[in-house]
């Protein structure tokens, strides 16, 4: 049985699996937009500038294969597609909202001591 801090290699893979999902410009670009309520992909492509077309494909796949998404078929013709946040994907937008929020709020602070670390290792 592992102890609270030791490192289990298989447990910090499945943790960094999760974490570059988690990290991922598209997938909190996305959560921000199907926060809202739900969209239909081209709705959902159109609310994303600079995804393409492919890559909004794999992601929302990704996203509905970890259970953060929910992808609604309709059978009309042609076939209508919703996306929404799944109760998982919820929590998972509430918890990394406060972290955008802090970026925006520290972002020239962090900028700054950048480009002073930059010029002094010059």
């Amino acid at each position: 049985m592992a102890k609270p801090n030791e490192h289990i290699s298989e447990d910090c893979r499945a943790v960094a699996h999760i974490l570059s999902r988690v990290g991922d410009k598209w997938t909190i670009l996305l959560l921000q937009q199907l926060g809202e309520k739900p969209l239909r992909f081209k709705e959902l492509h159109r609310s994303v500038p600079g995804i393409s077309q492919r890559m909004l494909t794999v992601t929302v796949r990704n996203l509905e294969r970890d259970g953060l998404i929910i992808r609604t078929v309709y059978p009309t013709i042609p076939p209508r597609v919703d996306y929404e946040l799944s109760p998982l994907g919820r929590s998972l937008k509430a918890a990394v909202d406060p972290i955008g929020h802090w970026v925006i709020q520290n972002r020239s602070d962090i900028e700054a001591s950048q480009l002073s670390f930059d010029a002094a290792t010059r």
